[in-house]
């Protein structure tokens, strides 16, 4: 493979661009603050049922001041089915009173502001930093780390170290698209345990991709 890093992950993101039009933030938000408790309860939780659990828990509680006065069971009982969820209302309790503190109610626009709060690492803020507040950060997510290895962007289990390694190579101005293409083509062909090669529109430009031999293809279509 003898394109330079940085010219492989252009084309990427244009094909892929092409491919998923539609590739945006999967978790349904009105304002930083319904994203910020959305990304807090998607923590070992699909973003399908965070989507369903927020609408209730937004009726009840739609913003920090009333999140922050709220009982914790009752918090638990809206958000039980997301998993972890006495962890998820503390955190969520938390955050809520923390914004109240020291940010006048508001969802801080920096990275390091968002950090502070608790619940929130740096995919989370890196997420807000995208979606809520326009700026370009790449979010390092499970379909992320992995396609971007198979893409060989990096060669680090390390979200930290794999944002650096995406950060030389990725455009500027698609740092933020990024994260959702490989979402969407993590959850459509480059799957965790079926990786539909063959049907990849990339795989000219990936290293696993280009190095997988016909002959190891299933009948499934899976490699």
């Amino acid at each position: 493979m003898t394109m330079k890093p940085a010219e492989r992950a252009r084309q990427v993101v244009e094909i892929l661009s092409d491919y998923y039009p539609q590739a945006t933030c999967t978790l349904t938000h009105q304002s930083p603050w319904e994203l910020l408790v959305g990304a807090i309860l998607a923590s070992q939780c699909t973003d399908e049922r965070v989507n369903k659990i927020t609408p209730a828990l937004f009726d009840h509680f739609p913003d920090p001041p009333s999140m922050a006065r709220a009982p914790q069971d009752e918090i638990e009982v809206l958000i039980r089915s997301c998993g972890l969820f006495r962890s998820k209302a503390k955190a969520l309790r938390g955050t809520a009173a923390a914004l109240i503190e020291s940010h006048h109610g508001q969802v801080p626009s920096t990275a390091e502001e968002l950090m502070r709060l608790p619940g929130v690492g740096r995919k989370i803020a890196n997420l807000l930093m995208g979606d809520a507040f326009g700026a370009q950060a790449i979010v390092v997510d499970t379909h992320c780390a992995r396609i971007s290895r198979l893409l060989g962007f990096t060669d680090s289990d390390n979200p930290v170290r794999i944002e650096r390694d995406l950060s030389k190579v990725v455009p500027l101005d698609s740092w933020t698209p990024w994260g959702h293409l490989m979402v969407a083509h993590g959850r459509q062909l480059c799957r965790a345990r079926c990786r539909l090669c063959f049907d990849c529109p990339v795989r000219h430009l990936c290293r696993y991709g280009m190095a997988v031999d016909e002959a190891d293809q299933t009948e499934s279509g899976c490699v």
